[in-house]
């Protein structure tokens, strides 16, 4: 399951999808212009959602 903490306050997420309740994995998205997105995607149904933010920064993945 993709754990997503803060490096700011320490606060940490674990994500699951709510269609399917399968845990999201953290993936990269790469975009038409060849940047990339941390992401958390459910291997089941393929949904993505943009990682998790925290004290106004993305909250880094934890494997």
């Amino acid at each position: 399951m993709a754990t997503y903490e803060c490096s700011s306050c320490g606060m940490a997420v674990n994500a699951s999808c709510a269609k399917c309740d399968t845990p999201l994995v953290n993936a990269i998205l790469t975009k038409e212009d060849g940047s990339e997105v941390q992401v958390s995607k459910c291997p089941d149904c393929d949904g993505k959602i943009k990682s998790p933010m925290c004290c106004g920064a993305d909250m880094g993945y934890q494997i």
